[in-house]
């Protein structure tokens, strides 16, 4: 019985339910691994590592493997800010082209194995290891003008969380996949005059509950993703679409992970 998986594709869609009409609740990226719940001939239900996201994916889209990646003991390591990274399937050659956040088990020589399949990386690939308050501005910059798409964690398509939790984990940050997850973790920021870069802000609706979120550059600048990711100024009432010319999110909380 197959236990845990790994994405082995570049990018893969998590679904509500088994079927190819489901909504699409998030991406899996390549190296991202799971726990399997449920296997139908099509269909695997799968509960992510990372984040304990559950959903289905293709069953034709994952590699078993003996252990997730994130367990004790194992080590892997993220990719960095490319548009894409080329990397080829050493037993056929084929060329796979990963995005940034992308997981790799450690690489020896510029080689690395996901489950049964090798796998050659170019040199400059990994991620290195970076100060987050240092680097958190040019890593949410990365994906200015991604455009929005419900579920989306790459830069050719990204939601509010999906953004705010891509930045966060190559920046060694762990964040829950939605919204209203994700302002349920760190300390509250008192004043929006007290914001620093890195810092979360929350938005609500009419009904009190948490739809959005984006990453504050400074007390006075706010980088999310709203049609495309862009930066609009943000004050004590929320977000000033520079494009509408008005305020559109209400702004509930900031938050510092």
């Amino acid at each position: 019985m197959i236990e845990y998986g790994a994405c082995n594709l570049s990018v893969v869609p998590l679904r509500a339910e088994a079927s190819d009409r489901s909504e699409i609740l998030t991406q899996l990226l390549f190296g991202d691994c799971f726990e399997v719940l449920e296997i139908t001939e099509k269909w695997v239900q799968v509960k992510t590592c990372f984040d304990d996201y559950q959903g289905w994916i293709d069953s034709k889209q994952f590699t078993p493997i003996k252990s997730c990646l994130m367990q004790p003991g194992e080590q892997s390591f993220m990719l960095g800010l490319k548009p894409y990274h080329e990397v080829v399937k050493v037993s056929t050659g084929e060329k796979l082209y990963l995005v940034a956040g992308s997981s790799v088990p450690k690489p020896l020589n510029g080689r690395f194995f996901l489950g049964t399949e090798e796998y050659q990386l170019p040199a400059d690939s990994i991620l290195a290891p970076g100060d987050f308050s240092a680097m958190v501005i040019d890593y949410a910059r990365f994906y200015l003008q991604a455009p929005y798409l419900w579920g989306g964690r790459t830069l050719f398509g990204i939601d509010c969380s999906g953004l705010t939790q891509i930045v966060f984990k190559m920046l060694g940050k762990t964040l829950k996949r939605d919204a209203w997850q994700q302002a349920e973790q760190g300390e509250v920021v008192n004043f929006l005059q007290e914001a620093k870069p890195g810092d979360l802000a929350f938005f609500d609706n009419a009904e009190g509950r948490v739809i959005h979120v984006g990453i504050m550059l400074d007390e006075q600048n706010i980088i999310h993703a709203s049609g495309r990711v862009k930066i609009d100024p943000i004050d004590g009432q929320g977000i000033y679409s520079l494009d509408l010319k008005r305020h559109t999110h209400k702004l509930r909380i900031i938050k510092r992970i």
